[in-house]
């Protein structure tokens, strides 16, 4: 009893559970801490942050970076990045008014997601089958995407589009816009398939070592494929949320949205080298995201220097990343 006693008390050391190691090893609760923190500084800086107007059009803004961010951090769980989401959500918005006149609001939503897919499906195939580094083929997806969105529209905007397209931006239910309710739906979704779903854990297996999942018998080739296929999915599905807002489709539309969504999922815990992140904590990720873009837009700050603003945030949040895996690695 002695003997078991002593070696109690040696393995439970005081300062095991403190609050440090705790906010090291939980992603969501990091994230939580810190989108308050956020919060709580630019309320003292800009007495319009915390206002209803600025909190609802918030909601409003995190909607189309959210969409993004959900399939990016599918490709980032299993070890790959997609730097396309940017272009494709331009080019699928353009699918998008082309597809209307002829197939109606409904049926040019559907035009448009089904080339989000698609272009995600061409993605993953070629990565997975073809063996090529994620960035590479998804660097050259991006270019393609843009061109295609010129091309298509003739370089011009799209107007005079169905008026029930903005009701998914404009309407509301209980004050909270229609459309930040979709984007909590989908994280909800999202939530419960990689926590519960075979195809989750699947994600999380074939980031962490695709040899010892292939030889576990998981099905990596379609589950990789299908990060691809979703990423480009939602990118569509943000090509619509943004329709929706301006009621105008342009061919640089999206531009810059590569950069926010994978801010977003590293900030939300995320590694880039695969295995590891949170649903959660990317949503957490997106708040952080829209609010710092929102307070620099309070301040009056130049759209010019927002975008260093973002890039040391990433910088950051992959070195606090990188000193937080090596932390958890030497317990």
């Amino acid at each position: 009893m002695s003997a078991g006693s002593d070696v109690q008390v040696t393995t439970r050391s005081p300062g095991r559970f403190n609050v440090v190691k705790l906010l090291a090893t939980q992603i969501e609760l990091r994230m939580l801490l810190v989108v308050l923190v956020v919060m709580g500084v630019l309320s003292l800086i800009s007495p319009y942050f915390l206002t209803v107007n600025n909190l609802l059009n918030v909601m409003d803004q995190s909607v189309v970076v959210g969409m993004v961010a959900l399939g990016q951090t599918l490709v980032i769980l299993i070890g790959g990045i997609d730097l396309s989401v940017g272009s494709l959500a331009g080019v699928t918005g353009i699918v998008l008014g082309l597809s209307f006149p002829q197939f109606g609001l409904y049926g040019g939503i559907l035009a448009c997601l089904a080339a989000g897919a698609f272009a995600g499906l061409v993605n993953g195939a070629i990565i997975t089958w073809g063996r090529v580094a994620p960035f590479v083929v998804t660097l050259g997806m991006m270019s393609v995407g843009r061109s295609l969105a010129y091309v298509l529209s003739g370089a011009n905007s799209i107007s005079n589009l169905p008026p029930g397209l903005g009701q998914l931006s404009g309407d509301s239910l209980a004050g909270i816009p229609v459309d930040f309710y979709c984007l909590i739906a989908v994280y909800a979704l999202c939530w419960w398939f990689l926590t519960y779903a075979k195809g989750g854990r699947t994600l999380y297996a074939l980031g962490s070592n695709a040899e010892a999942a292939r030889v576990a018998g998981l099905g990596i080739v379609r589950w990789g494929i299908l990060a691809y296929v979703i990423s480009g999915l939602m990118s569509a599905v943000a090509a619509v949320f943004l329709a929706s807002r301006i009621l105008s489709i342009d061919p640089i539309g999206g531009q810059g949205l590569e950069l926010d969504a994978i801010a977003a999922v590293v900030i939300g815990g995320a590694s880039l080298f695969g295995g590891r992140g949170s649903i959660i904590g990317t949503l957490f990720g997106v708040f952080v995201m829209v609010f710092i873009r929102n307070g620099l837009n309070l301040l009056n700050v130049s759209p010019y220097w927002q975008g260093s603003a973002i890039g040391s945030i990433i910088i950051a949040a992959v070195l606090v990343e990188r000193l937080l895996s090596g932390a958890r690695g030497r317990r």
